[in-house]
């Protein structure tokens, strides 16, 4: 009997031994703060971090140096300022005639804007709607111009507008900012139009909508985001244009900001900080337009990879 009770002995032991081993294996890990999916997400955060840093750090010195004396400004840390805040290089900036270049920027901008957005909307529409014939062509010419460089045609251009007598006035430089705007214009809203489903347009043939009333009924509110997305462009190109008012406009009448700024930091060479207030409000306006139009400009950009 005794010789017999001894291997039951042992298979206990040894099954309570397992059991203890299974239960070791089985208990649950503690969670790992190190794992590779926190480690990109923490790495995604630092990265974000620093290049907010670098977007919002030229702001930041833009704004603190415009409000900073221009005695104090080379002999302090222009990052933390220490000797007080002033507001006489705004006043400075104001009495060098900024208003009449920030109306005549504006002006500029929502002229070529509007000009531009509408000839392509138009363009785009026949594209769209025949596929064959002359509309292929025209959108063969339109791509060509997207090959063309600006510098190229300065001469021509300059030559025209003085045979035209618009030369020194603001449709000088809508007209040729319009022309250069509407190839790519073009080009994106008639890859947005070609997602438009048929069976919308063919319906609204249907129901005896013309031409124009598909196009402001049914285009525009479908093509709005892409709309609304080579419009901004439209406006930043034509508002931080430089080149066109160089050439083109001659008095202070009809100048616009990046050449009023360019004249105004050649007259205050040493005054850093009033050259910082006139170009930080030459960018606030844009500043205002990105942060009103971001959710159109993410739309816009995103809405051909949602269909």
């Amino acid at each position: 009997m005794k010789t017999a009770s001894a291997p039951s002995v042992s298979r206990r032991v040894g099954s309570g031994t397992d059991r203890a081993s299974s239960s070791r294996l089985a208990a649950p890990r503690a969670p790992s703060f190190l794992s590779p999916r926190t480690a990109r997400r923490g790495l995604s955060l630092l990265l974000a971090l620093l290049w907010l840093i670098f977007a919002i750090g030229p702001i930041y010195y833009m704004l603190i140096v415009s409000f900073e004396p221009q005695s104090s400004y080379l002999n302090s840390n222009p990052w933390f300022p220490t000797a007080g805040v002033t507001a006489a290089n705004y006043s400075a900036v104001f009495a060098g005639g900024f208003g009449q270049y920030l109306l005549n920027s504006v002006i500029t901008t929502v002229g070529t804007t509007i000009l531009a957005v509408t000839v392509s909307l138009l363009a785009a529409h026949v594209i769209v709607r025949r596929t064959r014939g002359i509309s292929a062509v025209i959108f063969r010419v339109f791509l060509v111009g997207l090959a063309v460089p600006i510098q190229a045609l300065i001469i021509p251009l300059y030559v025209e507008v003085l045979r035209l007598g618009l030369y020194n006035t603001l449709l000088a430089l809508i007209i040729p900012l319009s022309a250069f705007a509407i190839p790519l214009t073009v080009l994106i809203l008639v890859n947005f139009l070609r997602d438009v489903p048929r069976e919308l347009i063919d319906a609204a043939q249907i129901d005896g909508a013309g031409p124009i009333r598909q196009l402001t009924s049914l285009i525009i509110p479908v093509a709005k985001p892409a709309i609304t997305t080579v419009a901004i462009y439209d406006a930043l190109t034509a508002w931080n244009n430089f080149l066109f008012p160089l050439i083109f406009t001659q008095s202070s009448n009809v100048a616009v900001l990046p050449l009023a700024i360019f004249n105004f930091s050649g007259e205050h060479l040493i005054d850093i900080p009033a050259i910082m207030a006139a170009v930080f409000l030459s960018a606030a306006p844009l500043f205002v337009l990105y942060v009103g139009a971001r959710r159109q400009i993410i739309g816009g950009l995103t809405a051909g990879f949602s269909r």
